[in-house]
């Protein structure tokens, strides 16, 4: 069986890994010189492996992209983990407001929709990158960058720069799911692979590690909704 991937090199890159994304696509990551008979023997090696991943149940079924809610009123949207009702207020109010509830005025009924977007997205910026500097520092690694980013198919990545991204749609999970993806991404900066040595940094210091995996896997969908 014809076993489909994409290839990204970089001159920063010094080892080959393989990537099972959320949408069960395989991405290799290889140096900049790394020939392609190289990556095919290392992909044939890997093929069983490769195929679990693509198998496990955390991987997106191939399932329509949720259309998500309306914006109306009793309606609800999720926020750190919990929904919210949605109340639309005719007020001199000309932005979002959240009080134990989601305050949207009709002056913006146009725009409902990338308005709340820009209000996650900055309440993540917010919330999630202070517990980046925070972890970071319990780990004892050194980022270069930490930055919130609009990815389809990933709840962060680090980079071969020592750059750490996390994607806005996180701001939707509760803390300790967030807090998991975070170090999750950190413990990269530690090992690059997912070894057993990898995880164990992670349980070490995320002990809710598989309930907030449980919990991605359960609600990932839900997750990437635009409401």
């Amino acid at each position: 069986m014809e076993l489909a991937y994409t290839i990204k090199r970089s001159e920063k890159r010094r080892k080959l890994t393989i990537t099972v994304e959320r949408d069960r696509s395989v991405v290799i990551h290889a140096p900049a010189r790394t020939t392609d008979e190289t990556i095919r023997r290392v992909v044939e090696s890997k093929r069983q492996w490769i195929y679990e991943k693509v198998r496990h149940q955390q991987k997106y079924k191939n399932l329509p992209h949720p259309p998500g809610k309306e914006l109306v009123n009793g309606e609800s949207a999720l926020y750190l983990g919990r929904l919210y009702r949605i109340e639309i207020v005719d007020s001199g109010l000309d932005e979002i407001r959240f009080n134990q509830r989601f305050i949207i005025p009709s002056s913006i009924e146009s725009r409902k929709r990338g308005t709340l977007r820009e209000w996650y997205i900055s309440r993540a910026n917010e919330k999630i990158l202070p517990r980046v500097k925070r972890h970071a520092h319990q780990l004892g690694v050194e980022y270069r960058r930490a930055k919130i980013v609009d990815n389809r198919y990933r709840w962060g990545s680090c980079t071969v720069k020592d750059n750490v991204n996390f994607n806005w749609r996180l701001i939707k999970a509760p803390m300790f799911v967030i807090d998991y993806v975070i170090v999750h991404e950190l413990a990269h900066l530690i090992e690059a692979n997912h070894t057993p040595q990898f995880w164990n940094i992670i349980r070490a210091q995320i002990p809710k590690m598989e309930k907030a995996r449980n919990w991605l896997s359960e609600n990932g969908q839900v997750l990437e909704e635009e409401i």
